[in-house]
């Protein structure tokens, strides 16, 4: 009996662990939680009108779209000089009105990039050769392929000028391996009427290598409360720039490198540069959902080895709304990078965005098939692909702020945006 009832009590206390995954990054051990920074206000039925005329009545004005089902609202108070108090007056008035099904303010949560900056520490993995395949169709295959299908066909190698030092593209890898996608090319696919947007610190949507497939549709700006997506010029928000370099930048402008669908639709949204709340999140993942067709993610809660945090009630909102109805019934494609905490022994399944069943959680492989140093072991990742090893090792190659090329995109930051490229090949070709 003594066994029994131990057994229920550590898993209760495991499942009152995993019940509070998603608040570990709002408060801190000691239990001090930060101010809120967003509050949202959510209507019984979508009427923008009624909203505005709500909000006004009650000293707040709506920034921002509506998101979600369209029935949220960004609400802000018009005098920032208001009390504590009198902001909780308010926020209770609002509670007991007819039309309202929720007001809520909410915290900011610790949000991370997924690249990093190498050290002078050199970190090796002691896990051995990642088991590759070789390629099921070789280029010379497709070539002969290829007079059957009429499609506008690439001639390789393209003249820009970093292709050829885009190892994961070119047969860089040891054993002459890569991504596979100069077969899709060779058969015309290059991710045409396909729409990704980058969820980060916003895309330069000008940047020469960029510009001609932008998506203003699967671009907003959520930090600033408008609709252009382009990053503070501070050093800090090139992030999202280069991870849409990775899959849409132009082929064939001699201009940095490719993408790898250089034909898709690139857009971003600027929502890491700034408080990152659940209704950040899940505005960011539901924009435009019958519009975008995949959702890339290089970011997730801290990876210390001790973070245990997940998605927000409604970021979960987001996403199964997303698989179920977005794409106009097909679902809504959300990539996610699986993190970068392996030198301190962090597990992705401590992290509630990869190990979603609603998101394809993408590791790396190292230019010699290796693991890096940083990657996270765990059974939800979906797929590896290239990225950077160490700083004796070529990384990535993609677009920088401003109107820039960088040979040094690093991390699962780095990988997920190269799969999301591929899928887009994957449903041009359907």
């Amino acid at each position: 009996m003594f066994w029994h009832l131990a057994r229920i009590f550590v898993l209760f206390g495991y499942l009152q662990r995993v019940l509070a995954i998603e608040h570990d990054s709002i408060c801190t051990a000691d239990g001090a939680c930060p101010e809120p920074s967003h509050t949202i206000m959510r209507l019984r039925e979508r009427n923008d009108k009624k909203a505005h005329l709500i909000a006004k009545q009650h000293g707040l004005e709506i920034k921002g779209k509506p998101f979600l089902d369209g029935t949220y609202y960004f609400v802000i108070h018009s005098q920032k000089e208001r009390s504590k108090r009198q902001k909780r007056e308010i926020i209770s008035r609002l509670q007991e009105h007819p039309d309202i099904l929720l007001i809520e303010e909410q915290r900011p949560r610790v949000r991370r990039k997924r690249d990093f900056v190498y050290s002078d520490t050199v970190y090796e993995r002691d896990s051995g050769f990642i088991n590759v395949v070789k390629r099921a169709e070789s280029i010379a295959n497709a070539e002969q392929r290829i007079n059957s299908i009429q499609r506008d066909v690439p001639v390789l190698p393209f003249p820009d000028p970093l292709y050829k030092e885009q190892w994961y593209l070119n047969n860089g890898a040891q054993g002459g391996f890569d991504m596979n996608v100069q077969a899709a090319w060779l058969l015309g696919y290059a991710g045409r009427n396909v729409s990704v947007s980058i969820l980060d610190d916003g895309i330069q949507r000008d940047h020469p290598d960029l510009a001609a497939n932008y998506d203003p549709l699967a671009s907003t700006d959520i930090n600033g409360h408008d609709d252009d997506p382009t990053p503070q010029d501070d050093g800090d928000n090139k992030h999202g720039t280069r991870c849409a370099g990775e899959v849409a930048s132009i082929a064939g402008n001699v201009y940095c490198g490719v993408g790898v669908a250089f034909h898709a639709k690139i857009g971003g949204v600027r929502m890491l540069d700034g408080p990152v709340s659940d209704s950040v999140e899940a505005a960011s993942l539901s924009l435009n959902r019958h519009h975008i067709d995949i959702y890339s993610a290089s970011w997730g809660p801290e990876d210390d080895g001790r973070t245990f945090d997940g998605p927000g009630p409604l970021t979960r909102e987001a996403f199964y709304h997303g698989v179920r109805v977005g794409r106009d019934g097909k679902g809504s494609i959300f990539v996610w990078a699986s993190g970068n905490g392996g030198s301190r022994q962090d597990s992705c399944s401590a992290d509630g965005y990869t190990t979603s069943v609603y998101t394809l959680s993408v590791s790396s492989a190292t230019i010699d098939n290796r693991s890096p140093w940083y990657l996270e072991e765990c059974p939800s990742t979906i797929a590896t692909t290239y990225s950077s090893a160490n700083m004796n090792q070529p990384a990535v190659i993609t677009v920088d702020v401003p109107h820039g090329c960088t040979r040094s995109h690093t991390g699962t930051s780095a990988s997920a945006p190269i799969a999301a490229g591929i899928i887009a090949l994957a449903l041009e070709a359907k």
